[in-house]
């Protein structure tokens, strides 16, 4: 890694009343006394001081923190210019900087530092990454802690019990022509199967932390014209899809943002499923099954007024082979019953224009009650995939202990092993590190 001095305006740019300018590396506190002409900063200490470019004009005053290596975000020396906020200073700020021959930072730099100095391991990183696009409160709990290391325990945890297994298998290698005895088989088992069941509740607990982080998909799926753009319309309160009594008008997929409880959910109206000819509705209709099955939740929706036909059930056979949750609404309820409701295991009867509210409540209930944001979760794809491999090599253990396969027993704790501990720490260093660091903003 460069030890060059690093710097980054840590702050979004845009209007607002303070900006941040973050300075790290050993030429972090030289770059301070150089802009604020002061001799002595003290480390941890808000200091209030003018700011001066390299012709002696002033930029701006503003409060400066040095936070002295090791104890600092990064493990070096940091210097913070908490600046005037708006589009310019902040500039004007890293301008001067720059012309003392310190390096811009690159995505992630800083977070990166943090890690290879050792300030925090790689779950603690992605979370501090997730955590600034989080879209909800529950989300920035369970990332807090994570940053506080409860998955990191977690780990440690998984990694002793795995330990005390192979240091017990190995020895009796060794030992090739005694049988482990039936109390130590036992015990090993039972060591086993508790992981088994700790990693297959952290694998379901980690489903929908898509949505908990970045935002629930709500998919709007049915037959054309049985109110689908009329119900995103009254949802948003707002007229974001044409609404027509001709089939197919919607031809392309509307996604909009609503607030439901403490979670952000983004809701697409898609086009009408069903037979047709017409290429430019085949297409709008292969984008609404594609959207449904990228989804968190399916909003399957039928006419109250119109008999159960093909076309419904071409819906309700799609909706079914997806492995979603999913909300089934009979709509236009103010209009005649002709429709089967028997057709469905269970159902909300809507009115569109009128009783909205007993969609939200649902939607709200399913949201609170089916992810349980104080347990622990996962946050990447790359932490699911290390401990469903973990997981795997757990399995395979079973029959080759009953077996004594022990070298081959022995091989897949290994393997366990090496995958939990990615969770923390990557084998595979630097190709590995710029590509999750890539995803981090400026300044962090």
């Amino acid at each position: 890694m460069s030890c060059d001095t690093i710097v980054a305006i840590s702050t979004p740019r845009a209007i607002g009343a303070i900006a941040i300018v973050r300075v790290s590396g050993k030429d972090a506190l030289g770059i301070a006394k150089k802009l604020t002409k002061k001799t002595n900063i003290k480390a941890r200490y808000a200091t209030l001081s003018k700011l001066y470019d390299q012709s002696g004009a002033m930029l701006d005053e503003a409060i400066v923190i040095y936070f002295k290596q090791p104890n600092s975000y990064t493990g070096e020396d940091i210097v913070e210019f908490q600046c005037h906020g708006g589009l310019v200073v902040a500039n004007m700020v890293l301008d001067t900087i720059l012309k003392y021959n310190i390096s811009l930072s690159s995505p992630g730099e800083f977070s990166k530092r943090a890690y290879l100095n050792g300030k925090m391991d790689l779950s603690q990183v992605e979370a501090v990454s997730n955590i600034i696009q989080a879209q909800s409160k529950n989300a920035a709990k369970m990332l807090s802690r994570q940053i506080d290391g409860e998955l990191t325990t977690f780990v440690d945890d998984v990694k002793k019990q795995l330990v005390e297994i192979l240091s017990f298998v190995e020895v009796n290698i060794d030992y090739a022509d005694e049988l482990i005895d039936d109390k130590s088989l036992k015990s090993i088992n039972i060591k086993l199967k508790s992981l088994q069941i700790s990693l297959k509740k952290l694998l379901q607990n980690s489903l929908y932390k898509d949505g908990l982080i970045h935002g629930f998909a709500i998919t709007i799926i049915g037959k054309p014209n049985v109110g689908k753009s009329s119900f995103l319309n009254s949802l948003l309160n707002d007229k974001a899809a044409i609404v027509s009594h001709s089939a197919g008008t919607t031809r392309d997929t509307i996604t909009k943002t609503i607030k439901i409880g403490d979670n952000i959910v983004y809701i697409s109206d898609t086009a009408g499923l069903r037979q047709t000819n017409n290429d430019i509705e085949k297409q709008g209709i292969e984008i609404s099954m594609q959207t449904a099955k990228k989804g968190d939740i399916i909003v399957a929706m039928f006419d109250n007024s119109k008999q159960f036909d093909k076309d419904d059930e071409r819906v309700l056979d799609f909706v079914n082979s997806l492995d979603k949750i999913v909300i089934n609404i009979v709509n236009k309820n103010d209009l005649k019953n002709m429709f089967d409701k028997k057709r469905l295991d269970s159902h909300i009867n809507l009115i569109a224009k009128e009783n909205i509210n007993i969609f939200f409540e649902k939607l709200e209930t399913i949201l609170n009650n089916s992810f349980d944001t104080s347990q622990m979760s996962l946050v990447s794809n790359r932490q699911i995939s290390a401990v469903q491999d973990c997981l795997n090599s757990i399995n395979s253990c079973d029959d080759l202990l009953k077996t004594s396969q022990l070298e081959l027993f022995s091989f897949e704790i290994n393997q366990a092993l090496s995958f939990i501990s990615k969770i923390t720490k990557l084998y595979k260093y630097d190709e590995m590190l710029d590509v999750m660091f890539s995803k981090f903003c400026l300044g962090k």
